[in-house]
């Protein structure tokens, strides 16, 4: 079940979403650190796969991870660069991103995406559970550009599915 996070409320620039996952904090870290599978938590083809064809894995604030992504309103597929800002082993992911521009620097749009992970314990037979907070921030985005890119561009349902797209891949393993 996915609900909105009290401590996070959702507001005219947030989403903020909320579900207890069947696995431990360090297996759902584990697939959020990993660029390889980053299309993994994703609930349509938006997100296609790592721009590497072997990433390392996300170890702290200030690495940049490739992805592949495609949307017929930007035009098909375009690429995205994500740096880290919140880092904290099994327990908090976040990055924002952006793209390079001309001059190499990695300009973002404001937005940017995090994911809390809280231990849940489990049902007394050895098994543990997180919690999982999804948060998407687009409170730093100039007005222009969130008038223009039309935002949030999807609704917070969206961030619903993605928790259950986590969910999925980190139990079938």
């Amino acid at each position: 079940m996915t609900t909105a996070d009290p401590s996070t409320p959702d507001t005219g620039t947030r989403y903020a979403v909320t579900r207890m996952i069947a696995a431990p904090p360090e297996t759902v870290f584990a697939l959020l650190a990993d660029p390889a599978r980053h299309h993994e938590t994703e609930p349509t083809d938006w997100v296609r796969g790592s721009l590497e064809e072997d990433p390392a894995p996300l170890i702290g604030v200030g690495q940049v991870f490739g992805i592949e992504m495609f949307h017929e309103n930007a035009h098909g597929r375009y690429d995205m660069h994500n740096r880290v800002i919140a880092f904290a082993q099994d327990r908090t992911i976040a990055w924002e991103p952006g793209q390079y521009g001309p001059d190499g620097e990695l300009g973002t749009g404001g937005w940017t995406w995090r994911y809390d992970l809280a231990p849940a314990g489990g049902a007394g037979d050895g098994d543990s559970a997180t919690e999982v907070t999804l948060t998407y921030d687009w409170s730093a985005v100039p007005d222009p550009l969130r008038e223009e890119l039309g935002l949030p561009p999807f609704p917070r349902s969206f961030l619903e599915e993605s928790l259950a797209a986590l969910e999925r891949a980190v139990t079938a393993q």
